[in-house]
């Protein structure tokens, strides 16, 4: 196993620099390792874009977080005024539905109906007069903010000219520019002047919930059906997201490589050397971000998903079982395919291959040019030869007909020992 990986690994570098047996020089090397890195990168660029056509789960329902939030609350006493005055400090060009039918345009997938209705219940609640009383609020707010400070600055003092008084110290020798007397006094028209806002901002708050689009903002948020409604179709969407984009992605892939393939194989046919290379490096260069969005979607779509559920169903949150289940089940998955597509190989690519190679007086195996008489190859040390099933006579192996006595070799014949190359 070792060493056919090994020559599995040197058939490929082998493959990857060099023209008809022959290596490239540094300078084409070089050239061609920056045409690859600039196909990749585009490769990349292009399956971000389209793995973005289709509208994602955050975009498709864009209330689910406020809703969550709203639900979440650590302050239930102030969250129906909290969404109200959200809702109010919000531009209307830049609320959920404006915003939604933006992402909407051009791209799969549709908004919420229930995100474009609670749109529409955010556009009536945020108006001129219900923002009016917002910054009503605000600036009453700004106020008490401002007392508060100036009660503290007052309170130092005071307590200070108290000190100063105990100690018997002269007035006009004071540090302080208010006498304890006006302190204390400021003060208490202080409390005064905050007690009497806060009253004034608890009926500005009662009257903007009081008003019939702001009830109806909040009934509308406290609906339960609706959001288990909401909550199970954002779950579905975000469960088969990964597997629309692994579909995208594929079919921006596949094209590429039936593409390269289709020209490899014609190139290597005719013998086109230099354009069998750079078809080579494009099939690398394509499979490489199939191979790696394969291994995404496995990590984090519907298979995940559902070892996820299986493991949270049979052992609680012992969610760490998953990884030793990926450990076992993907090479066992790996290992079956391998089997199946081993199995089901087509012979006649072999014989053509091989016949070509045997013609130009290559090895069978690595295509290194060999002498006719030669048994085994010099160069990696593969037998040229098998045993003929009607004459048993050496005959050369993967060709259709024994050099011998002409018989038709079998077709287990001639795919036993197949070579690691087979281009």
């Amino acid at each position: 196993m070792f060493i056919k990986a090994k020559r599995f690994i040197g058939n490929f570098f082998k493959k990857s620099r060099s023209v008809k047996n022959k290596p490239l020089n540094p300078v084409s090397l070089i050239i061609i390792i920056i045409v690859d890195l600039f196909i990749l990168f585009n490769v990349f660029a292009g399956l971000g874009n389209i793995s973005n056509w289709h509208l994602s789960p955050s975009e498709a329902y864009p209330c689910v977080s406020e809703w969550k939030n709203y639900r979440d609350s650590k302050q239930p006493s102030d969250k129906d005024y909290n969404l109200v005055a959200s809702v109010l400090s919000e531009s209307p060009l830049t609320n959920i539905e404006r915003g939604g039918l933006n992402n909407e345009k051009d791209r799969l997938g549709n908004i919420s109906s229930i995100c474009l209705n609670y749109a529409e219940l955010q556009n009536k609640v945020n108006i001129s007069t219900n923002r009016s009383i917002e910054q009503s609020i605000s600036k009453k707010r700004d106020k008490i903010t401002s007392l508060e400070q100036a009660n503290t600055s007052i309170r130092s003092q005071y307590d200070s000219t108290l000190l100063e008084k105990i100690a018997g110290q002269k007035s006009d020798r004071s540090i302080n520019g208010v006498s304890a007397e006006k302190a204390k006094q400021t003060l208490a028209q202080n409390k005064v002047s905050i007690a009497t806002l806060k009253t004034e901002i608890t009926a500005l708050k009662e009257g903007l919930l009081a008003k019939p689009e702001s009830l109806a903002l909040i009934k509308a948020i406290k609906d339960d059906s609706t959001y288990q409604l909401l909550t199970q179709e954002y779950r579905h969407s975000s469960f088969w997201y990964p597997s629309i984009q692994l579909v995208f992605q594929a079919l921006f892939l596949l094209p590429l490589l039936a593409i390269a393939s289709f020209i490899h194989r014609i190139a290597v046919k005719k013998g086109a050397g230099l354009v069998a290379l750079i078809t080579w490096h494009l099939l690398v260069i394509f499979f490489i971000p199939l191979l790696l969005k394969i291994f995404e979607f496995l990590q984090v779509g519907v298979l995940l998903q559902f070892l996820v559920d299986i493991i949270i169903t049979l052992f609680g949150g012992l969610l760490f079982l998953v990884s030793y289940l990926y450990i076992f089940i993907i090479p066992l998955a790996g290992f079956t395919l391998i089997k199946i597509f081993q199995r089901f190989t087509p012979t006649s690519k072999v014989q053509d291959v091989m016949s070509m190679r045997f013609q130009n007086q290559l090895c069978l195996n690595c295509a290194k040019r060999i002498r006719p008489q030669d048994a085994h190859c010099p160069h990696c040390g593969y037998d040229q030869q098998i045993e003929c099933l009607s004459c048993h006579q050496p005959t050369y192996k993967h060709l259709a007909h024994c050099k011998h006595c002409g018989s038709l070799q079998t077709p287990i014949s001639l795919s036993a020992d197949l070579p690691t190359d087979n281009n």
